[in-house]
Order: C-alpha cells, then sequence, then structure tokens
C-alpha cells in the first residue's frame, strides 16, 4: 500500500508542479473544457459570431485558421488547401510564427541537431508553444481529449491556444526572453550511448501528458483510453525500459520501479550525481525539498540533454526546458544510467 500511495502522491505533485517560464493557466469553468478561452476569442471578434455557435469539438481547418492568423499578424494570412484539416503540430507552428518566433524554434532546433540527435521537425516549434504554455493539460479523468502532434486539432483547443496568446498580449508580454534562451542554447557533443539515448528522448517532443502514460501509442492507464503520452516517469521508462537497445541488454534493467519514488530509491545516496556534476543522459529527480529531498518527496523526473536543459514530460507535455528558475531550486539529484550499465 505504501508502494502505491507515493506512486499516486508522486502523480497528484506533478499535476500543480509550477512551470519554470510559463504563466500558471487556471482549469477551465463546467461547460465545454475551453470555456472560458472560447468566451475570451468570441468576444476578440475570433472564430464564431457567438459562443453558441462555436463547435467546439469539431476539427479546426486551415480556413478557419486564416481569420486568426490574420488577427494575430495584422497581416493577410492565405494558406493553401483550406479545407485542410489542421493538426495539432501545425497549429503550434503556425501561431508561434505568427508571434514571430519562427527564429527561436528554428535555432532550437538546430542546436539539438548539432549535437546529432536527429530532432523531428515539430521539435523547435513545440518546444517554444509549451515555453508559453499554449498548450491545456487535460485532467487525469479526461486523457482521451489529448491529442497526438499529427492528430486534427479541435476547435476547443486553438481557442484556448489563441485564448492565451491574447492573454500575453494583453499583458504586453515581451517574448525575447524565448530569443535569448534559443540564442544561447547549445548542447555539448555526447557519447555515442548518450546520442542514442537522448536521440530516443528528443523524438517524443510534442506528445502530451498523460497520467500513467508510457507510451506513444494508445494506452489506457487508470482505466482511462488515451491515444499515446507520458507522465513523467513514464517518459522515462519509455527512453531507457520499455525498448532494450539491441546492444546494451543491461541498460533496460538498471531501473526497476515504475514511479519517481522508486526510481530514486534505487540509487544510492552517495552516488547522487548533484546539479554541477550532470553529463548527457542522466535522469534528473526533483523534489519538494531540492537537493535535501528524500526519495519519498520526488515528484518529477526528466532525461538531461547538456548547456543546461533537459527533455520531460510536464503538464503541458513532453518538451525541452531549461535546468533553472523552479526547476534549479527543486533539483533533487540526478542518476546515471549509463555507467550503472557498464556504458559509460
Amino acid at each position: 500500500m505504501r508502494r502505491i500511495a507515493a506512486v499516486l502522491l508522486g502523480f497528484a505533485l506533478l499535476a500543480i508542479a509550477a512551470p519554470a517560464f510559463a504563466e500558471d493557466v487556471q482549469p477551465p469553468p463546467a461547460g465545454s473544457w475551453a470555456q472560458a478561452q472560447i468566451e475570451a476569442v468570441v468576444a476578440a471578434g475570433l472564430m464564431a459570431p457567438s459562443v453558441e455557435e462555436f463547435r467546439p469539438d469539431d476539427p479546426l481547418t486551415r480556413a478557419e485558421l486564416m481569420p486568426v492568423l490574420t488577427a494575430l499578424t495584422g497581416q493577410e494570412q492565405a494558406l493553401p488547401e483550406p479545407d485542410r484539416l489542421v493538426t495539432m503540430r501545425e497549429l503550434d507552428a503556425r501561431l508561434v510564427r505568427a508571434l514571430g518566433l519562427a527564429p527561436a524554434a528554428k535555432q532550437i532546433r538546430a542546436a539539438v541537431g548539432a549535437a546529432g540527435l536527429k530532432p523531428p521537425a515539430r521539435l523547435g516549434t513545440e518546444t517554444v508553444a509549451r515555453l508559453l504554455a499554449l498548450r491545456f493539460n487535460h485532467p487525469a479523468d479526461q486523457d482521451s481529449l489529448e491529442l497526438l502532434p499529427g492528430d486534427p486539432a479541435t476547435r476547443a483547443e486553438a481557442a484556448f491556444s489563441v485564448a492565451r496568446i491574447l492573454d500575453l498580449r494583453a499583458q504586453a508580454a515581451d517574448f525575447q526572453w524565448v530569443n535569448d534562451l534559443a540564442a544561447t542554447m547549445t548542447l555539448p557533443a555526447p557519447t555515442d550511448w548518450q546520442r542514442a539515448v537522448l536521440t530516443r528522448a528528443v523524438r517524443f517532443v510534442g506528445y502530451p501528458y498523460v497520467w500513467g502514460g508510457t507510451s506513444e501509442r494508445e494506452e489506457t492507464p487508470f482505466e482511462i483510453t488515451a491515444r499515446g503520452g507520458f507522465d513523467c516517469s513514464g517518459f522515462v521508462w519509455r527512453v531507457f525500459k520499455t525498448q532494450p537497445f539491441a546492444d546494451a541488454p543491461l541498460l533496460a534493467e538498471t531501473l526497476k520501479g515504475r514511479s519517481t519514488y522508486e526510481m530514486s530509491a534505487e540509487e544510492p545516496e552517495g552516488e547522487r550525481i548533484p546539479l554541477e556534476s550532470l553529463q548527457p543522459g542522466d535522469v534528473l529527480f526533483f523534489g519538494l525539498n531540492g537537493s535535501q529531498s528524500k526519495p519519498e518527496e520526488i515528484f518529477h523526473a526528466g532525461v538531461y540533454l547538456g548547456g543546461g536543459w533537459f527533455a520531460h514530460s510536464s503538464r503541458y507535455g513532453t518538451t525541452l526546458t531549461p535546468l533553472t528558475g523552479w526547476y534549479a531550486t527543486s533539483f533533487a539529484w540526478g542518476r546515471r544510467l549509463l555507467f550503472e550499465a557498464g556504458l559509460q
């Protein structure tokens, strides 16, 4: 029972953990899950003449996205194939471009590519979209609503993102910090095994956060069927455990427990890696009391890329995030699975 309780505590704490850069986004009120955001975009004269006519569950078409982009950029936007459905990755990419942050997204993807990690084309725009909190994490009992990068975006998902942008604009938000992050992002040259691990990790950038999720394919964790996605420890589990590396079968055996509590407790205290000694491929643990945390206080995990960045599945989905701010103060210790498996 103690183990089960610890797992549930870890998941619950992650759901309320604050991001390093994004504004805190409150859950929407009853009605459509994006009711408040739908009301905001309609009030701005976008996407529908009235809330009652909004059709939140319908897929978004390019024809419906064009006037939104025109309003955001101040320039007439024309997209080819106007009847084509907009995927989640296209929605994020179009909105990031509309904010003038396409160069930042390109720099982030280029930095990951320069380390030989073979980033997917969506990596830069998906990372920027999550730094700005343009994505919403559905409650665990609604994980069936979570969409994969290639899935058609619903009008409700678009409303949430557009309302977030309108809110940022109302606050006169300065996006220079995103440009600065991207411009200074440099990852160290990894070893062959570090590269193998991190290449797998960055493949999943853009996938949703799913409570108990361990796969990019359909699963039914906790009796809720989701199309695919990861929670924080499930992401680590997927990178290292569920698909053993052909030439390193012992690497998959280094992880025994599934929860952040169990994974962190497997590392003897004298072998824990401090912040200043992290290397690419290390597993990162975050706790309620930072470096003074006990294993039962560990509630988040990720995989270190190097250069002050890490990959993880947070409430905004699987993404890349700088190891600064809240993440730096909550960092507990790292674990070097490659060393444990005799590969480093």
